[in-house]
């Protein structure tokens, strides 16, 4: 039994859901078991119509336009949605009248696109001859605390999901990605990527053969094929190399919601909704050995450098947590870090309040701040056991005449980072993609 999920996109229009249909209708016997996402757009609707609720003023035109217009191309009826909509509308209006808006109301706003699209999604499939039924994942006992807009499920209760699944063999459920409830029965979701995470909580609920994620990409790729046209899908993946590259900025989903599956020693099978024979990328908690060091070239761009200069540092202990301690009282996650002896750069994400970080650092060093940086991770498993590949690495930025302002290797045995200026990105992610991929 294969756990489906969907992403808005593969369910945003009539053709992907024709395209949807004839997966779902391949996998045969026994069905599976499909999560799947609001349809593309409409959780940012939801979320933007909360706001202006609480403003006093909102509408409800777009959706009802959105749902009757795809229902329409789907040849099914209004109704399967009409009343979620008329409930949305009763809901929208008390947080008009009280002005207020909270985690709490904000989740059970953003879950009417899921319950949406799950009802019409069921009813296109079952009038093309696929038994299914749409299921709110909370009726499957999907439970969490109460940390609203983030919540942490409650892994005890997947065995009444478990339970809850098995007993739905004669038809395809149709499973809300993203929410769930908290143990008094208010609606929460499950933050970023929260319908990958359903997916591999119901996985591991039901001890699934895999759990199959369908995008608009032919799996994880070698580079970011908007920017190198020769990227190629990797195969197989380990955990730990997923993660790195979703951190680095790579089109990977998110590695904390793949730990349900992970752990339970399921593969969790990345794939192309638009390519459906293409066999993507498969993600386990470990892989065999590759012929290739390099798995892929991930980059994020908004970084920004910064970097504390003293000449009092030089064998003063505690100096570089009180570098850090100023970070964190605001806020600022650092990510690389390079030190020499009167010298500390680090990066960060944000520029949120580092004009206060800087003028605190200033009080006992001299600072510089280096805005619109990127950042460069080549990741692999491979690099750990062959000999050379920072030198390939460094000689490629050489012959392509890319500076490095910073470098970071060794934190992890599986990367190499280092930073360049901004408008350099491409080149330098081009130029080490023909050096490792040809």
């Amino acid at each position: 039994m294969r756990v489906l999920k969907f992403g808005g996109t593969s369910v945003g229009s009539a053709a992907n859901l024709d395209r949807v249909h004839a997966i779902v209708s391949g996998q045969g016997k026994p069905y599976p078991v499909v999560v799947t996402s609001a349809h593309a757009g409409v959780t940012d609707e939801l979320l933007r119509q909360a706001k202006n609720a609480s403003r006093g003023k909102y509408s409800l035109r777009n959706l009802r336009r959105r749902h009757k217009d795809l229902l329409a191309d789907l040849e099914v009826e209004f109704d399967v949605v009409a009343p979620l909509l008329a409930e949305l509308g009763d809901l929208l209006r008390g947080l008009s009248l009280v002005r207020e808006l909270t985690p709490r109301s904000l989740d059970l706003v953003a879950s009417f696109g899921e319950r949406m699209a799950v009802r019409g999604i069921a009813a296109y499939l079952s009038q093309r001859g696929l038994p299914a039924e749409a299921v709110d994942a909370y009726d499957l006992g999907l439970r969490t605390d109460s940390t609203f807009q983030a919540a942490t499920p409650n892994v005890a209760s997947l065995r009444d999901v478990g339970r809850a699944l098995k007993k739905m063999r004669r038809f395809v459920p149709v499973v809300t990605g993203f929410i769930a409830q908290d143990a008094e029965g208010n609606v929460t979701t499950l933050g970023r990527s929260g319908s990958d995470f359903t997916a591999t909580l119901l996985g591991a609920a039901i001890q699934a053969d895999e759990v199959q994620i369908w995008t608009d990409v032919d799996g994880v790729m070698t580079a970011d094929p908007r920017i190198v046209p020769g990227a190629q899908s990797i195969p197989a993946l380990s955990i730990a190399e997923a993660s790195e590259l979703a951190y680095y900025g790579a089109r990977v989903i998110h590695p904390a919601t793949m730990l349900p599956a992970i752990e339970a020693k399921i593969p969790v099978r990345v794939l192309n909704t638009g390519s459906p024979k293409h066999l993507g990328t498969v993600i386990l908690g470990t892989v065999p050995p590759s012929r290739r060091s390099v798995k892929s070239i991930a980059y994020k761009r908004g970084t920004t450098l910064i970097t504390v200069e003293s000449k009092r540092m030089l064998m003063q202990p505690g100096f570089m947590a009180r570098i850090f301690e100023i970070f964190a009282r605001y806020d600022l996650s650092v990510d690389l870090v390079a030190t020499s002896e009167v010298t500390v750069s680090v990066t960060v994400d944000s520029d949120a309040k580092l004009d206060a970080v800087k003028a605190e650092l200033g009080q006992f060093s001299e600072v510089t701040v280096e805005a619109e940086m990127a950042q460069v991770s080549i990741v692999g498993e491979g690099i750990r056991d062959r000999v050379g590949v920072a030198a390939e690495v460094f000689e490629t930025l050489k012959k392509s005449r890319t500076p490095v302002r910073l470098i970071s290797h060794g934190g992890t045995k599986i990367n190499i980072s280092f930073l360049v200026e901004e408008k350099l990105v491409k080149r330098a992610v081009r130029a080490l993609h023909r050096t490792f991929f040809g």
